[in-house]
């Protein structure tokens, strides 16, 4: 059942961003008066069809659910009707087929604008960045951060929540430090100066807010579930027990234990358990896993935060209809501009390979994100949506990015490029494609077994 909400869910993601990608190119089309024969979701041999409009357009599902196209009258095809000649593609102004490249993946990431502006008007649920006491020897301790600092701007930049917090951190990676300014447990205003020169490339694909002594007091965490014949379980462990400590160390987030936990795999720890009122340890061996190309170690434990702590630490990011769109649009650009630059450092080594995610990963987070409400489920959309405009303006053949590659080489040229030119680009362009979604698959597989 739960694989099949994944793939369900994936296929309405993958919908929803085909039809607003084509339906850019179609209605551009249809402005410069280029006919279109054909609009279809997904590839291959069509399953379903209707013809609607003065130009009988066809519009079809086909049986490859993963793209679709608009196909349009052109002159190199030698089925073309000799009325629909003098409106075809090929005969368009330069500027004119630019535009109706373009359109699909600006649709792309017009639709991540609205889709945002649409959490931001509902209210998207957050928590305060409260931060808790830093570990000694962390950038944040050496910044002077102190406990109960609720962080308030990021290098100037207001911020309302613990995620915001997070993304500007993670936008100012390769930076050397970064101003947080604070209000203090005691109500005054400070700056605090984090040094980010301590983390490589690697350490933020990780957990990096913690590398940073970034951590969120969240108080003990409690045990929601403990997995059957793990060694929680079998080391007595019950739903409703306190976490304490792990090793003697104050576990102050579900995710200081799980970093605690992880670091040891297959080696003895320690829980410090509050039950009934009283605490005692709780000695156990982890269990050695594979997560995301490292061995780590799991207890067997799914925790949450107490619920009345949550409670008061909640909070909620809301914006009028106005604010709510200029917010969505800045999202959307500073997520373009940041998957950019991710695709910047895996091409030069500085981000790994293993950032590049297939069909199988997709399916899971559009499941997870379904699992979790509308408001994540349509974050993850937006989220794809600007995935997919960005990588189709990439200068790759067979993209839209590389079409748009061949008509500014015309602009600049005064004449179209030669058909050998596009047949090698072609050529190329399918390559490329090949060996990232054989590499997007091999990452797939990799995280699933």
């Amino acid at each position: 059942m739960e694989v099949l909400q994944k793939i369900l869910s994936f296929l309405v993601v993958l919908g929803v961003l085909v039809v607003f990608h084509e339906l850019g190119h179609y209605l551009v089309a249809r402005w410069c008066n280029v006919k279109v024969l054909r609009f279809s979701v997904g590839f291959g041999s069509v399953v379903w069809s209707r013809r609607y409009g003065r130009d009988g357009t066809e519009f079809a599902v086909s049986a490859v659910p993963l793209g679709g196209y608009v196909k349009m009258a052109d002159e190199r095809d030698p089925d073309i009707a000799p009325q629909d000649r003098a409106r075809a593609f090929n005969r368009a102004s330069v500027w004119q087929r630019i535009a109706i490249v373009s359109a699909g993946p600006i649709a792309n990431l017009l639709l991540a604008v609205v889709l945002y502006a649409g959490t931001f008007m509902a209210g998207v649920p957050g928590q305060k960045p409260i931060l808790a006491e830093p570990a000694a020897g962390t950038a944040a301790a050496a910044a002077a951060v102190r406990a109960g600092d609720e962080v308030t701007a990021v290098d100037g930049t207001a911020i309302g929540s613990l995620a915001d917090l997070r993304w500007r951190l993670l936008r100012a990676s390769g930076h050397e430090e970064v101003a947080l300014a604070v209000t203090a447990a005691d109500g005054g205003s400070a700056t605090r100066v984090l040094s980010l020169r301590g983390l490589d490339g690697s350490d933020w694909e990780g957990p990096f807010m913690q590398k940073l002594g970034l951590a969120v007091d969240l108080g003990a965490p409690l045990v929601d579930e403990v997995v059957p014949g793990k060694p929680a379980e079998r080391a007595g462990l019950r739903r409703g027990d306190r976490i304490l400590a792990v090793d003697e160390r104050a576990a102050r987030s579900p995710s200081d234990v799980a970093a605690a936990t992880n670091a040891k795999p297959g080696a003895p720890i320690v829980f410090r358990i509050e039950r009934d009122g009283g605490a005692f340890d709780v000695p156990l061996t982890t269990e050695a896993t594979q997560a995301n190309g490292r061995v780590v170690g799991i207890a067997g434990l799914r925790l949450k935060v107490d619920p009345a702590l949550a409670e008061r630490l909640g909070t909620t990011v809301r914006y009028g209809p106005v604010d709510a769109f200029a917010q969505g649009a800045r999202k959307t650009w500073e997520l373009s501009v940041f998957t950019l630059r991710m695709l910047g450092r895996i091409l030069v080594g500085e981000a790994s390979l293993k950032n590049i995610s297939g069909p199988i990963t997709l399916a899971d987070f559009a499941g997870q994100s379904a699992q979790a409400g509308a408001l994540v489920f349509v974050g993850y959309l937006a989220l794809i949506s600007i995935s997919l405009g960005v990588l189709n303006l990439l200068p790759i053949p067979l993209l839209d990015g590389g079409q748009l590659l061949y008509y500014f080489a015309e602009v600049l040229r005064g004449r179209p490029l030669s058909d050998r030119a596009f047949e090698v680009g072609q050529r190329i362009g399918m390559a490329v494609l090949a060996a990232l979604m054989a590499l997007a698959l091999f990452n797939d597989f990799t995280r699933l077994f």
